[in-house]
């Protein structure tokens, strides 16, 4: 490669730019989707990053490289990544490819335009719209309005600042200067996210109070209700609650209807965060875990989780109809939003955000549920959930592996119970040694590249293995694959 010939430029060359984008596209399709979804390849290649950055040769120079150089660079860049697309990665909420949703944003990237104006987003701005429609329509609601964000944690940020300028409209210009103490109300197990956009706002942490949480992990309301009296108390003003219906780690739904009458009592914006869970609405047989949720102010949903709709597609649903989002966020920069446009400048729904530049997030999901109908995705969500029960009965099966409790949602928690252990359940030293064995396993699997699950502590539990069903290529060989490869790896504990 070194005697190749540079490739200073592409520019006002069509015919050698399309060769080189069909070489790239053809890499794609060969190294990421075709091996990258095959339970034959590895999930991931592991470098310790010195290695790595050697590998990749990461230096930017002054010279450019040649065609031949820049494929090669295509190549190492997905050879070393992960694939989240594999059978076998089982470590985030996301994961698959739906090659539908892929298209979409292949065609997104390729138009490079910004979400903000009709003039120069037509297609993405009519279409935004009517996906934000059905959304609200599976949440139940006939009317209101809604955006897409860069991820669910933005999502929830906004939930708190639209609640605040309802509240207190002064605050916009005026600032915190306009504000009493305030206080937000979520559960302890809520997302992290909550959290940092209460310091994000100006609000603080100390603003958010955490609700007591069952041991199946949701908000209990009659805490709630005492949680709002003690800010009461101390000169707080209550003005949010955060629901969870799909927490990260426990997939719990938090009990919406008991909620919102805590909520509807005290005159509270109710913001369901169902970044993770909001796709089992489609589920005829499982959107009873989200009843009461019509009853909220704002909904978070991605899609990109249980629906594989792709990295990001995130809503954020409202069911105000007073052009809420823009009185909070709008500053009419004129040259963008000019009121004597040639067309309803309604349509131009920049305003809205607290963006500029808008990524177009809707195509990926529009195109994936055109091909797959809502018919095609609830099967996708229903047979998620059969996924994790047939798991669920299998691990019960081998006395190899115990679970933390049994699960409603599609996250199946679970510990490893080495040899050296599984008869040693009531010993002093039991929850401590048992702790140290996923991490233990975790490095094994990932530097075998055979598959990738999360792990974490919780509460007073020691780490175990947090394992997601939500690719929908998943099939019941690759959850036996998955206790099977824990046994394997975990036999001289």
């Amino acid at each position: 490669m070194a005697d190749s010939q540079p490739l200073l430029s592409l520019d006002g060359d069509a015919v050698a730019a399309e060769a080189l984008l069909r070489d790239v596209f053809g890499i794609v399709v060969d190294e990421v989707i075709r091996k990258g979804t095959s339970a034959s390849e590895k999930v991931c290649e592991w470098r310790e990053p010195e290695e790595l950055k050697q590998l990749l040769d990461l230096e930017l120079r002054n010279e450019g490289e040649s065609q031949e150089q820049i494929l090669e660079r295509c190549r190492a860049v997905i050879r070393y990544s992960v694939k989240t697309c594999h059978p076998r990665f089982f470590n985030q909420l996301f994961s698959g490819l739906d090659p539908h949703a892929l298209a979409g944003r292949i065609v997104t990237e390729s138009l490079n335009t910004s979400q903000y104006t009709y003039e120069i987003a037509p297609v993405f701005v009519l279409m935004e719209e009517e996906v934000l429609k059905k959304l609200r329509a599976l949440v139940g609601w006939s009317s209101g309005d809604g955006v897409f964000c860069p991820g669910g944690s933005i999502s929830n940020m906004y939930a708190v600042n639209l609640a605040r300028y309802r509240r207190y409209p002064d605050c916009k210009q005026r600032g915190l200067w306009a504000l009493p103490p305030l206080a937000l109300f979520t559960s302890e197990e809520c997302h992290y996210s909550v959290k940092k956009g209460a310091a994000f706002l100006g609000l603080g942490t100390d603003s958010v109070r955490m609700v007591k949480a069952d041991e199946r992990g949701k908000m209990i309301p009659e805490d709630l209700e005492r949680q709002i009296g003690l800010a009461e108390a101390e000169g707080a003003m209550p003005f949010l609650v955060s629901a969870t219906s799909g927490t990260t780690v426990l997939g719990a739904f938090d009990p919406l209807e008991a909620v919102a009458d805590v909520c509807q009592r005290h005159g509270l914006w109710l913001h369901v965060d169902a970044a993770w869970g909001g796709s089992v609405l489609l589920s005829q047989t499982h959107r009873h875990l989200l009843n009461g949720i019509q009853r909220a102010d704002s909904v978070a949903w991605n899609p990109h989780k249980l629906l594989s709709a792709g990295l990001q597609c995130s809503a954020l649903l409202l069911r105000d109809t007073s052009n809420l989002l823009k009185r909070c966020h709008g500053s009419q920069a004129s040259y963008l939003f000019q009121q004597d446009k040639f067309y309803d400048v309604a349509l131009d729904t920049g305003d809205k955000v607290v963006q500029c530049g808008r990524r177009v997030d809707c195509l990926k999901l529009w195109l994936m549920w055109k091909a797959q109908g809502g018919q095609g995705l609830e099967r996708r969500v229903d047979q998620a959930f059969a996924l994790a029960r047939y798991l669920v009965e299998e691990l019960k099966k081998r006395e190899t592996f115990e679970l933390v409790m049994e699960p409603e949602f599609v996250n199946v928690c679970f510990w490893f119970v080495p040899p050296s252990l599984r008869e040693k359940k009531g010993s002093p030293d039991y929850g401590e040694r048992l702790a140290k064995v996923a991490p233990i396993l975790k490095e094994r699997m990932v530097r075998k590249g055979s598959m990738m699950i999360g792990y974490q502590p919780h509460g007073t539990r020691g780490n175990f293995f947090r394992m997601v069903v939500a690719n929908p290529a998943l099939t019941r060989a690759d959850m036996d694959f998955l206790l099977n490869e824990l046994e394997r790896l975990g036999q001289d504990l």
